[in-house]
């Protein structure tokens, strides 16, 4: 079980902190943002806070595809690839060949290598809320941390579908009743081949279960779509029916709605934005493409190409242009969980989908929705490989000078 990182005791020092850019929350989407700061030549002074360590706490099955992983640099995190993925029913199997593949990854080596192509001060502590805003435009926002508080015109929360720093007037969420799907996983000790959904309604009704293999664990769990349902015994008789045992659970409420991008001059990313794709419930892929964008707006406007305020705009435009895929998505969901429960209708499903032509097609146009081609040849580099440091509790976290190790490559070229 992950240990709160929150530094308490001696190591407790008060935080008041000014900076360029605080990102809240060293997620995917997080870490990504960073990344895209990196290169930039104005060095802005970026600081990162979460209340746990980098990569200390699991909360995805973490796959993805390849192209993504080769997009960033971040292959060697790699753990297992597939070229295929096949949907069990309760009596039937059903595969469909994927048009890019599949990778597992181990979560704390992508997390470390993701940071390391950034360039910013890292602090733990828990992100509690707003402090009194500036009345001028651009003017620095105040972020209330149990260890102080933290200053900075551009804000990010990328802290998961609690949105800590949404406006006051937006309503709060609370699963069960929220647009969150509910998921729980085990990491049993093992090896397979197979990446495998279960459609059945013996683990879940509205929703579907998963096997999926990371060199010596198979990461098993059960998503239900519909909140209420509770998905610990289910997991449990999916592991039992798989031959193994239940071990390092992990849970997370899933969203399965956009959310708006922007509030209140605060950028969200990842799950705060509702980013995690419905039907799926595939979070990484799309905080890797929101991260890469609000990553770049940002760096705009560190370099005086545009304002905090055109930043907001774009970004929250960038993200509503996915609306209508994340729309369809939705229905998609909603249709999936109603035919589960009926076991023809849903074999007449999969097997209409499953000839190569036809699942070409459809998984084509999913993973068309946030291709990785998108960003091949943008103009960002990757950062120096540096270390996450403490920030200077005397004033800003100015970027020391570091060893740039290689020549600094485009994004799209994947590191040796």
């Amino acid at each position: 079980m992950p240990t709160r990182a929150t530094k308490r005791g001696d190591d407790r020092t008060p935080l008041d902190l000014d900076c360029d850019v605080l990102i809240c929350g060293a997620s995917f989407a997080g870490l990504t943002v960073a990344r895209e700061l990196a290169s930039s030549p104005a060095r802005p002074r970026v600081v990162v806070v979460d209340r746990y360590e980098i990569g200390e706490r699991q909360t995805s099955a973490c796959a993805v595809p390849r192209p993504w992983l080769e997009l960033l640099g971040l292959t060697d995190a790699i753990l297992q690839e597939f070229g295929s993925i096949t949907a069990h029913t309760a009596r039937d199997a059903f595969e469909w060949e994927l048009p890019e593949p599949f990778v597992t990854f181990d979560y704390g080596t992508l997390c470390r290598l993701l940071a390391a192509q950034g360039s910013f001060a890292f602090e733990t502590a828990k992100v509690e809320g707003r402090g009194p805003a500036g009345s001028s435009p651009g003017a620095p926002l105040t972020v209330l941390t149990d260890r102080g508080p933290v200053r900075a015109p551009l804000v990010v929360d990328a802290l998961g579908w609690r949105r800590v720093l949404a406006p006051a007037a937006e309503a709060a969420i609370q699963p069960p009743e929220a647009y969150l799907s509910r998921g729980l996983e085990v990491h049993p000790p093992g090896r397979s081949d197979e990446l495998a959904l279960y459609l059945d309604p013996r683990y879940v009704p509205d929703g579907y279960s998963w096997s999926f293999p990371a060199g010596d664990e198979v990461r098993v769990g059960v998503g239900s779509f519909d909140p209420h349902h509770h998905v610990k015994d289910p997991t449990l008789r999916l592991v039992e029916d798989l031959g193994r045992e239940p071990e390092g659970f992990q849970g997370n409420w899933i969203p399965h709605r956009l959310r708006p991008a922007t509030g209140d001059a605060v950028f969200f990313v990842g799950d705060s934005a509702g980013h995690c794709l419905p039907l799926t419930a595939e979070g990484i892929r799309p905080a890797f493409h929101f991260g890469i964008a609000l990553g770049r707006e940002l760096r705009h406007v560190v370099e005086g190409r545009q304002t905090r305020e055109q930043a907001l705009r774009r970004y929250a435009s960038l993200s509503a242009q996915k609306d209508p895929a994340y729309r369809w998505l939705l229905r998609l969901q909603r249709l999936v969980g109603g035919i589960v429960p009926h076991r023809r209708t849903l074999t007449a499903a999969l097997r209409a989908t499953t000839p190569a032509p036809v699942a070409r097609r459809a998984w084509s146009a999913y993973l068309g929705t946030l291709p990785a081609s998108r960003w091949s040849d943008g103009p960002s580099d990757a950062g120096p490989t540096v270390g996450a440091r403490p920030a200077d509790p005397q004033g800003p976290a100015v970027a020391p000078e570091v060893e740039v190790v290689g020549a600094a490559r485009p994004v799209g070229v994947p590191g040796d």
